[in-house]
Order: C-alpha cells, then sequence, then structure tokens
C-alpha cells in the first residue's frame, strides 16, 4: 500500500491556523505532510508568532510524486508568489488534476498560477476583486469546489475546507 503525500506550502507571516489544522487533519488522515518553503531547513515565523520549519526548497522536491496541495492564507501568499519556483508547484499539480487546497489569501497563488479562468472559488473577501480580475467566477461560501481546485475564505471554514480535500483525496 503506497502512503499518500501532500505539501504544504509556506512562508513568512502564514496563519497558524490555516497551516497547523491541514497540518494535523492529513497527518490524522495517514497523509505524510512536507513543509515547502523558499529556503530549505528555514524557520518560516507565521502571524502571530508561531513558526515551521520548511523540509525542502521548491527546486528539491517533484511534484508528480505528491497527491495533493494545501496552501495556507495570511500574507504568505503574497510572498511565496515571488518565487517562480513555488509557483510553478501549484501550476504542476493542477495540470496532473491533483487537489489543490487553497484557503483565505492563498487565492494570491491561484492568480500568479493562472489557473482561475472559468473555475468556481472563494477567498478572503479583501482580494475578492483579484480573484475575479483573473477569471475566477467567485462566490462567498465556506467552500468552493470545482474538480481539483478546494478554496475556502477564512480559519472559520477550515472545517468544511478540509472535509472537501479529504473527500477528494479518498
Amino acid at each position: 500500500m503506497t502512503t499518500r503525500k501532500a505539501i504544504i506550502l509556506v512562508e513568512e507571516l502564514f496563519n497558524l491556523f490555516e497551516l497547523w489544522y491541514p497540518y494535523y487533519r492529513l497527518k490524522e488522515a495517514g497523509i505524510d505532510v512536507t513543509v515547502v518553503g523558499p529556503v530549505k531547513g528555514k524557520i518560516y515565523q507565521g502571524k502571530p508568532g508561531t513558526e515551521i520549519k520548511a523540509d525542502f526548497s521548491p527546486e528539491e522536491i517533484d511534484p508528480g510524486i505528491y497527491d495533493a496541495l494545501v496552501i495556507p492564507g495570511g500574507y504568505a501568499p503574497d510572498m511565496m508568489r515571488r518565487y517562480p519556483s513555488m509557483v510553478d508547484i501549484v501550476r504542476k499539480m493542477d495540470a496532473a488534476g491533483k487537489p489543490i487546497a487553497a484557503i483565505c489569501h492563498a487565492g494570491w497563488m491561484l492568480i500568479s498560477a493562472g489557473i482561475l479562468k472559468g473555475r468556481k472559488a472563494t477567498s478572503f473577501f479583501a482580494i475578492k476583486d483579484d480573484m475575479v480580475n483573473a477569471g475566477a467566477i467567485w462566490e462567498d461560501s465556506e467552500v468552493m469546489v470545482d474538480r481539483n481546485l478546494i478554496t475556502s475564505r477564512k480559519p472559520d471554514d477550515l472545517p468544511a475546507f478540509m472535509k472537501a480535500l479529504l473527500k477528494i483525496m479518498k
């Protein structure tokens, strides 16, 4: 039996709930979790006050061996998208039809990856215009699922967000 694997992307100022809740829910479901940040081994600071160490940099992994991708919000996605190799992981996972779960401001990574045109999605309300301008069919819902794309608005939506991701991963 092959163990399922998921990537969680990280950068400075990640939302602590949007990173740690998926991290432990995936582990609880028996899924191996790999934390990927721009610099392997770097300790990234969340908001407010938590930290996590990146297992690998984006150049060191093969997205093809992973079953899902989680992108937490906070202000981290604005910094993540400054690294083409981080954005490339999103593109490759989407091209392979693998689940991509993006919450809150993580929509910025979907925008930079160019994968929103004509797709139903949600996000934190402050980036609605960005999402719509990137071609998303935006809706204010706790979770939206469009094929392999799972999106949610905020930490309060995490139970529905993770339920949708785990359902798709079965």
